[in-house]
Formats: structure tokens, C-alpha cells, sequence
């Protein structure tokens, strides 16, 4: 019987679509915003902060480089288990975003009420409606990706890519620095992206058998630049936590401070090597990857490469190519993220494990003693 994980993963499409109706519907018609409370902080706002656990984290870190690129706003992000005891600074003119699936993680819940006491202005971006943090929040973001069975989160992390990337748009019109046309346009991109998932679900049968190569090995190293690197990261703990093999993911340039002292013939390094070729910052950051790929194969490393497009380049250095379509760089981790839950899914089965429920991890950290999912 096919696992729930898997099935999850192949729902990605369709729950990526109804988040982005559902959100941009309430956005527009500022149902997420009941009280008005973010409409009102946005002119005095001097910071945004991101508080979440887990894969939510992941999704938090790629919305900073959403929001960051799109309104000019400075962004943090920080664990919701260190937030709640953060030293630092929160008030009025910071707006505090907290992430959790379930939104009943404990970790979060308390990043949540500490902001909350210290005057902050909070939003909950939450795949429950009628969770605690939902409740709580000021202002509430509802992920459309139903319920996620599998202790792995895969669709709802997508979801929250593509909320984060709505919300981003949101901020950068109510603060005048992009138009309407252009933030229609934008969300006109994100509306094709469910057909493009589809395109890459279609690697299913390629991550299968590159799984067969590389089941065996007990390292491996993730990689990407910019908004690439937290994807990167969970596809590493993704790994982690269905195949239980040592798994790290770094920024790219990062490699080249320690771990690349690990590379030889026994450690996979998958590289995220996509590039967005109407976006100079990519382009540059490409070259990087480049640069990085050619010092890995020096050091007799196996290459597993995600790409866009036709890439004879990369295609030359890597061992294994995953093709992904094209979309403009702060996209294309939604459709990055597949190949990488699917090669996780497939060498967790190779390796006889449960990928629906791992060991010693729970779908909901409700707990500070728990371990598990956010």
C-alpha cells in the first residue's frame, strides 16, 4: 500500500493551489486581518521577526529572502525554542510572524505569547484554522493543505512557501514599494506553479532510482545559495528523519568552511543548482554554484544536482541531474523541494524504514519535553 507520505507528496499541486486562492481571497479582502492590527503597524514597522521549529523554520527562512526582496524590510528568523527566551528587543514597531503546522507546537505557542506581552503585533500562519496560535494571533494566515497525516511535513511546507509568498506581496503593496499590477502579475506566476509541481512529481521514477545508487551511503551534504539554502536544509532533514542517515545542509559558500574536509567517493553532496536567467543576483550566485561543484568533483564527491531548464554546465559535473521547470528564483523552491522529498521517501524504503512514522518523532511538539514535528 502506498505510504501516506508519498501520497502527500503527490497532493502538492492541488494543495499549493488552494492556498494560493484561499490566502490571496483573504488578503485582499483583509479577512486575515479581523482587528486591522497589522494594517495599522505596517508604517511604523522597523522589523519583522520570524519565530518556528522544524521544517516550519525552513519555510520561515525562505520567507525572510520573500520578504526582504520584496518590501525592503529587514527580517530575523530565529528558533521558537530560543525566541521565547530571546534578550532581544520586541515592541510596538516589530511585527512578529510565528509558523507551526498544527498550531499547537509549545515551542511556538510560547515565542507567540512572549511577542504578544511585549506589545508586539502577531501573525500565525497555521494549516489549522481553529488552532491555539490562530486563536491567539492578531492577524491569521490559514494554509489550504488539509490534513497531513505522515509525521514528515511535505505539503504543508509548500503551502507555507507559497502563504509566505503572498503575504510578502501583501506588505510590499501596502507599503507602496510595488505596484498593483505588478503584485497581480506575481501572483499570476504563483497560480502557474501547480502545473509545474506536476512536472515535477513526474521525477518520482528518477529519484527512485537514484535512490538505488546512493541508499547505502551514510553522508550526505546539502547545498544552495540565497532563498536556496533553507531548501537545502530540509531536504536534509528530510532525510534525517525517514532514512536516519547523517544528512547537513548548508549555504553554499559555507561548504568550503569544514565541510568540505568530508568529501571523498563515500559522501553524496546534493547541490541545488537551478538559476533564474532574468535575475542578475541569480545568475552571479550560479556561477558560484559552479565554482563550488567543480571543487567538490576535484575531491572525488557524487553530485546530485536539481537544475531548471537545459544545462550542459552543471549536467557535465553532476552524477545525477534532477530537472525541475522554470520559475523566477523566489519560486523555485516550491518545485525544488519535491525531487528532495521524493529522494528521502525512496531511500528511507530502500533502507526498510517506516517513512510515515519515524522513530521517536511525534506530528505535533505539544510538549517542551516532546520530540518531534512542528
Amino acid at each position: 500500500m502506498r505510504s501516506h507520505m508519498l501520497a502527500e507528496i503527490h497532493e502538492q499541486p492541488d494543495s499549493v493551489l488552494k492556498t494560493t486562492l484561499g490566502v490571496n481571497v483573504a488578503l485582499k479582502t483583509n479577512r486575515f486581518d479581523p482587528r486591522k492590527a497589522v494594517k495599522a503597524v505596517l508604517p511604523r514597522t522597523r522589523r519583522i521577526v520570524i519565530a518556528a521549529s522544524g521544517t516550519s523554520r525552513h519555510a520561515g527562512l525562505a520567507g525572510k529572502f520573500m520578504l526582504e526582496s520584496l518590501t525592503r524590510l529587514p527580517v530575523e528568523v530565529d528558533y521558537a525554542s530560543e525566541y521565547q527566551h530571546s534578550p532581544a528587543h520586541i515592541g510596538a514597531d516589530t511585527l512578529v510572524v510565528v509558523i507551526t503546522q498544527s498550531g499547537e507546537t509549545a515551542d511556538t505557542l510560547a515565542a507567540l505569547r512572549r511577542a504578544k506581552a511585549a506589545g508586539a503585533t502577531v501573525i500565525a500562519i497555521s494549516n489549522v484554522g481553529d488552532s491555539t496560535s490562530m486563536r491567539e494571533a492578531d492577524a491569521r494566515i490559514e494554509t489550504q493543505a488539509g490534513p497531513e497525516i505522515a509525521i514528515p511535513s511535505t505539503k504543508t511546507f509548500t503551502a507555507q512557501l507559497a502563504a509566505f509568498y503572498l503575504f510578502s506581496l501583501w506588505v510590499a503593496r501596502r507599503t507602496g514599494v510595488i505596484s498593483r499590477d505588478r503584485a497581480d502579475s506575481k501572483v499570476s506566476d504563483l497560480l502557474l506553479l501547480p502545473g509545474k509541481l506536476e512536472a515535477a512529481l513526474a521525477l518520482d521514477t528518477q529519484c527512485s532510482e537514484i535512490a538505488q545508487r546512493y541508499f547505502a551511503f551514510d553522508d550526505f551534504i546539502f547545498a544552495g545559495c540565497g532563498i536556496h539554502y533553507p531548501i537545502a536544509m530540509d531536504g536534509a532533514l528530510k532525510l534525517k528523519e525517514v532514512a536516519y542517515v547523517h544528512a547537513e545542509g548548508y549555504p553554499l559558500g559555507e561548504v568550503r568552511h569544514g565541510p568540505l574536509a568530508l568529501v571523498d567517493d563515500d559522501e553524496a553532496v546534493v547541490l541545488l543548482a537551478t538559476c533564474d536567467r532574468c535575475d542578475p543576483e541569480s545568475v552571479s550566485r550560479y556561477g558560484k554554484i559552479l565554482s563550488e561543484a567543480r571543487e567538490i568533483k576535484r575531491r572525488g564527491g557524487k553530485i546530485i544536482a536539481v537544475v531548471n531548464g537545459e544545462d550542459a554546465v552543471i549536467a557535465s559535473l553532476a552524477d545525477d541531474l534532477l530537472r525541475i521547470p522554470q520559475a523566477s528564483d523566489l519560486l523555485l523552491p516550491i518545485l525544488e523541494i519535491v525531487p528532495l522529498q521524493l529522494l528521502a521517501y525512496h531511500i528511507a524504503v530502500l533502507r526498510g524504514n517506516d517513512v510515515d512514522r519515524p522513530r521517536h518523532l511525534v506530528k505535533s511538539v505539544t510538549s517542551q519535553a516532546s520530540s518531534g514535528r512542528a
